[in-house]
């Protein structure tokens, strides 16, 4: 009985207190003659133990502790006697001879008036405040609300003031300048900023798309190598703090992307109207990823973001889509009747899952348009050429394969290149991607026709093309051609591209098709460089058949994006150039004609429509001109192309690898693909416990 009841006390007690409990009962014990467990049998003494038991705590509150004492009263520098009432949280239970607790005391420290002789007052709740120094008016957290600590920051940053008495202290407290209201910065705890530092690196490493183990192996060895370099061990050890553990680093993900769809759902709930932007794919796990990307209005821009990243558990079907965005929709209550336009690579006349899911889409918006990726019209354009220039590209392709097929070719190949000197030691691999060059595979080849040549074996049926000088010129002419049709692919490319921006390349390249084609009528190359360059190395003309394939070629792709890229009658010129307009556009009435004109004549709008986008023009006027400013703004909204989906996909691959098929990557690419900053010091505050265990 009395090793049960001292070990309960030593939770409780320091060693002496226990020492001298013991001794008290044993000469209670000795007095009645009996043995302990023989006394408590017995009802009439059972009582005299436990009365004894508590007397012995009543006269320990000269130790300054008490049994289930919190931390907040240990430290607290009071000499008055324990009071009765703090006392009745004790309590002997006769029938299980065990100590209990009614309540516990919540672990705040509580603030004395003796702190203001170590320069200290407190600051914020009463009940649970803060540490402020009178002298530099830092302020500290609770846990720092303790003499010792309070002393010591007196002793180490006001040295100098560390003898002054409290009335010192006090007349400086009662001073005006100290009855401005402090600022609330407060001195993290090392838990604090061990837990954001941890969410800085897991952030990092979402962004970079690399394994979560990256962190414990790699990022935390490094630190410490370059802590301990630069200052001391003493300070390397506190990167042991940061918790950057595989899991740890996977809730912190989570935890980044979740804070960026709260800002992006909060943006989308209070804009005009959004745009979306969606495509599916396959991952190496064999899922189908959907990719949603949304364009919006927020603050004085256009934003682009991505929306959603889900993986499709059962049918990819153009339903299952729908319900899948539909469910985002629905969960963080957007309305669908803000959407007005849905980009994606399937056509009017295309009946597939893409294109029944905009159809869905346009039922629950009926407001909303649809529109067909611009650079997929582009790539299926080009591919329409005549047949003996067809039959020049394959035999290329061919070619390439022949040599980028084999591994061991290949590095002799690179050998060779390297001995005779030339410029590239390696072939470029064809590919039917659109938003790859297709140029420069064939640029690549035609610069490396000499070393095939010595390299190629006779034997190889399409050896010989590469000493066919009309073959070669036709290979130039398709490396020319390709390259150029490149340069307008990529000037499609990008972020915040409007279908303005698309028609104007295309209306660029339209009359560069004619001019080329009148030139080659002609016998005039300067147009193509590198089929130039070659006809004054082998110092020839070009044949008649060949050119007519050319200007054939040329016309013919002329035609073909016409068809793609019609030539319609826009109503929307006013929001290209608003200093044009002359006469009353018919989608406009008459008071957004009005306010176009009062914007027009302001010298200030016009000075602002030079410097800025178009896209940033129309959005700083929507609190000055918001009518007709909103109508431009659902104007620039829609998608012209699909490359953000495109990289999209291409960022999923590089991070969902064939080694990490199980990781879900919808938060990484929530992480990499979006413009919003993740507000760190808001996800922390919200955690009750900064120090997450691994």
């Amino acid at each position: 009985m009395i090793a049960h009841l001292l070990c309960i006390l030593s939770y409780n007690f320091n060693t002496f207190v226990i020492l001298d409990v013991y001794s008290k009962l044993t000469m209670f014990c000795t007095t009645n003659t009996l043995p302990m467990d023989l006394l408590l049998k017995q009802g009439s003494l059972k009582q005299e133990v436990e009365s004894f038991c508590y007397q012995i705590v009543s006269e320990s509150n000269d130790q300054k502790v008490g049994i289930l004492q919190s931390e907040d009263e240990q430290l607290q520098p009071s000499v008055s006697k324990r009071s009765e009432g703090d006392l009745s949280r004790v309590k002997f239970m006769s029938n299980s001879n065990k100590i209990t607790t009614f309540s516990k005391k919540p672990k705040r420290r509580k603030y004395d008036e003796s702190y203001l002789s170590f320069g200290f007052t407190y600051f914020g709740n009463r009940d649970a405040p803060h540490a402020q120094c009178v002298l530099c008016k830092k302020i500290l957290s609770n846990s720092s609300l303790a003499p010792s600590k309070l002393r010591r920051h007196l002793e180490t940053k006001h040295a100098a003031y560390k003898d002054k008495d409290i009335s010192f202290f006090k007349q400086h407290l009662d001073s005006p300048e100290n009855n401005k209201p402090p600022t609330p910065k407060i001195v993290n705890t090392d838990n604090e900023s061990a837990t954001e530092a941890s969410y800085n690196v897991s952030y990092h490493i979402a962004l970079s798309g690399e394994a979560h183990t990256i962190g414990e192996l790699l990022i935390k060895p490094c630190a410490k190598d370059v802590v301990m370099r630069m200052f001391d061990e003493q300070y390397s050890k506190k990167i042991d703090a940061v918790q950057l553990s595989n899991s740890t680093v996977a809730r912190r993900i989570k935890d980044l992307a979740a804070d960026i769809e709260e800002e992006l759902v909060c943006r989308l709930k209070i804009c005009d109207g959004f745009s979306l932007q969606l495509d599916e794919s396959a991952d190496v796990s064999g899922l189908a990823v959907l990719l949603v990307f949304v364009r919006y209005r927020f603050n004085k821009s256009i934003e682009e973001d991505l929306l959603l990243c889900e993986s499709l558990q059962s049918n990819a079907t153009g339903e299952e889509i729908f319900n899948c965005i539909n469910s985002f929709m629905q969960k963080h209550e957007i309305e669908w009747e803000k959407c007005v336009d849905v980009c994606s690579d399937a056509s009017r006349a295309m009946d597939g899952k893409i294109a029944e899911a905009v159809t869905l889409i346009k039922y629950v918006a009926p407001e909303s348009t649809s529109s067909h990726c611009l650079l997929y019209r582009h790539a299926l354009a080009v591919k329409i050429m005549p047949t003996s220039l067809k039959n020049v590209l394959d035999q290329a392709v061919q070619i390439i394969n022949y040599i980028k097929a084999r591994p061991h070719q290949s590095r002799l190949l690179k050998i060779l290149c390297e001995e005779m000197g030339a410029q590239h030691t390696a072939l470029l691999l064809n590919t039917e991607v659109r938003w790859l060059s297709r140029g420069k595979v064939l640029v690549r080849l035609f610069e490396l026709r000499r070393e095939l040549l010595v390299f190629m074996d006779s034997a190889f049926r399409l050896s010989d093309c590469l000493t066919n000088s009309s073959w070669l010129l036709r290979l130039a002419y398709l490396a020319d051609i390709f390259t150029k049709l490149n340069e307008v692919n990529l000037s499609m490319q990008g972020k915040n591209v409007t279908v303005f921006t698309v028609f104007d390349k295309m209306s660029s390249l339209l009359r560069k098709l004619e001019f080329w084609a009148s030139s080659v009528e002609e016998e005039n190359f300067d147009c193509f460089p590198t089929l130039s360059d070659f006809l004054t190395e082998i110092n020839s003309t070009v044949d008649k058949d060949i050119c007519s394939a050319i200007v054939q070629h040329l016309r013919g792709l002329r035609s073909t994006l016409l068809k793609y890229f019609p030539v319609t009658n826009d109503n929307n010129t006013w929001v290209r150039n608003p200093f044009t307009v002359t006469v009353k556009p018919a989608s406009l009435v008459a008071r957004d004609y009005e306010s176009l004109i009062d914007l027009t004549s302001d010298s200030q709008v016009k000075q602002n429509f030079s410097e800025l986008s178009l896209n940033d023009f129309w959005s700083s006027l929507i609190q000055e001109y918001p009518s007709i400013a909103r109508r431009a703004v659902r104007v620039l909204l829609p998608f012209a192309t699909m490359h953000l989906c495109e990289t999209g996909f291409s960022y999923y691959a590089a991070t969902k690898t064939k080694y990490r098929k199980r990781l879900d990557a919808a938060p990484h690419m929530r992480i990499r693909l979006s413009n919003i900053t993740p507000n760190i010091k808001r996800i922390c505050d919200k955690k009750t416990q900064k120090h997450c265990s691994h």
